[in-house]
């Protein structure tokens, strides 16, 4: 019984000490706009059947280890955006299979962009 006490009592002062450490990280990124690479381009992605995607319109396909970062910049997985129509960016790997997308925000979708490769 004293046991455990002692275990619940540290690990309560260990979340209340770490708290403010990340409490600045999170309202930091509240504000901070992303940034996309320079070659990123626009388009209208919808997940069909993973690695499977329409991209504009057009069948495309998912690099392996393809990373998609959602509003919030978190990594989501392909299974879960099944069928939906997202606009993003995106950036092509070397074999020209879709590397990482970026689903915009309504606010980052408004800043022009090329859709197409210059």
């Amino acid at each position: 019984m004293n046991r455990c006490l002692t275990l619940f009592l540290s690990s309560m002062m260990l979340a209340a000490t770490s708290l403010p450490l990340l409490a600045p990280l999170s309202v930091q990124a509240q504000g901070t706009p992303r940034t996309f690479p320079e070659s990123a381009l626009r388009g209208k992605l919808v997940v069909t059947l993973p690695p499977e995607v329409s991209l504009n319109g057009k069948p495309d396909r998912l690099s392996p280890g393809a990373r998609i970062h959602d509003t919030n910049n978190l990594l989501v997985m392909s299974g879960g955006l099944i069928n939906r129509e997202l606009v993003v960016n995106y950036v092509r790997d070397g074999h020209g299979l879709i590397h990482e997308v970026w689903i915009l925000t309504p606010q980052e979708a408004a800043m022009k962009r090329p859709a197409r490769p210059a």
